[in-house]
This record gives structure tokens, C-alpha cells and sequence, in this order.
């Protein structure tokens, strides 16, 4: 009985802390048509335009980056290339409503869908690319709700999220270094 009793407890003190632990944030990274941070291509500016191309919001929880549920996102085309489309509110469990969290985004080709995770387009030999880590305002969300949610991604809000470029594959840069190299050495010859 004493056994039980203890482990409904803990039961109960893991859900609450699970249910309080849930800011909101809009992950979002165009405000304007002139304010916003892009992601590009690896020459650094053509903007990822449509969805070929994912984003994907991380929080860094004691030390280890995490990814957000729910928080995979394509990218807008035409005017709107280089951002991706928002998720308005995004549930951040683990960081409390009221709270700051530091976030990385990270941004990968697709494949059409062959490669759904960054994981996967890392490993698939897709292009990737991730932003420096960024600090948000405090996050909303809670009852009663704090302040409208933060848009993770707003380029005026300081220590957030600046543009980045997707980097290609390892492979491309070994295939390049050794062509250099080859032809080093057909030089000296």
C-alpha cells in the first residue's frame, strides 16, 4: 500500500511538472517583406524557395539540443523565398511560460519528402545548414497566459536568430579537395 501510494506521487509530481513546463513561442522568421533573417543555398543568397526544403526549431534543455515537437516547417516561395512558414503558437515543453530558452534552427533539403528529418539529410548526403544559437524573449503560453508568444526568429530582438546558409554535402567539399590536389601535383610534374 505505502509502495503504491509513493509511486502515484511521483506520477503525479512528474505530470504536473510536464504540464508547467510549457512555454509557447511563434517560430517564425519573417516579419515584413524587408524584416527578416533568410536562409539560403550555399552561395548565400539565392533564398531556399518552397517545399523542397524543411526547418526545424531546436532548444538547447541542460546542455543537449533538442528538437521541437510539431516544429518541422517548409519554406514560402516566391517574395517570400528564404523563409520558412510559420507555426503560430509552437509548444516548447521543457522550458517554462515566462522563461528564455536558447534555440538553434536547423534547415535541410528534403529530397521531396525522401528525407524527412535533418538526420537524414545530413546522412543522406543532402544539403543542410544550421544558425548560431540564439537566445528568445521569454516564452508565453501558462494559465494565465503570459504575454503574446515570442516569435522565435525575429530579427530584431536582440541575441536572435541571423541568416545562415545550407552547406553542401561533405562529400562535395572531399570530391573538390581532391581534384585540388590532383591537379597540385600534375602542376609540379
Amino acid at each position: 500500500m505505502k509502495k503504491t501510494t509513493i509511486a502515484i506521487l511521483s506520477l503525479l509530481l512528474v505530470s504536473v511538472t510536464t504540464t508547467f513546463g510549457q512555454g509557447t513561442v511563434a517560430f517564425n522568421n519573417r516579419l515584413a517583406s524587408t524584416i527578416f533573417s533568410p536562409v539560403t543555398m550555399p552561395d548565400g543568397t539565392t533564398r531556399l524557395d518552397g517545399t523542397g526544403f524543411s526547418a526545424e526549431l531546436w532548444v538547447n534543455l541542460g546542455g543537449s539540443l533538442t528538437a521541437v515537437p510539431g516544429s518541422i516547417t517548409p519554406f514560402r516561395t516566391g517574395a517570400a523565398a528564404g523563409a520558412f512558414v510559420a507555426i503560430d503558437p509552437l509548444t516548447v515543453a521543457g522550458v517554462a511560460p515566462g522563461a528564455a530558452a536558447s534555440f538553434v534552427v536547423r534547415a535541410w533539403a528534403n529530397g521531396g519528402g525522401a528525407f524527412a528529418t535533418y538526420d537524414a539529410a545530413r546522412t543522406g548526403g543532402q544539403l543542410y545548414g544550421e544558425s548560431l544559437s540564439f537566445t528568445s524573449l521569454p516564452l508565453g503560453g501558462g494559465s494565465p497566459p503570459a504575454a503574446e508568444p515570442n516569435i522565435v526568429g525575429n530579427p530584431l530582438a536582440a541575441n536572435n536568430l541571423q541568416p545562415f546558409s545550407l552547406v553542401p554535402e561533405p562529400s562535395t567539399i572531399a570530391l573538390g579537395l581532391i581534384g585540388a590536389f590532383a591537379l597540385l601535383l600534375r602542376r609540379r610534374k
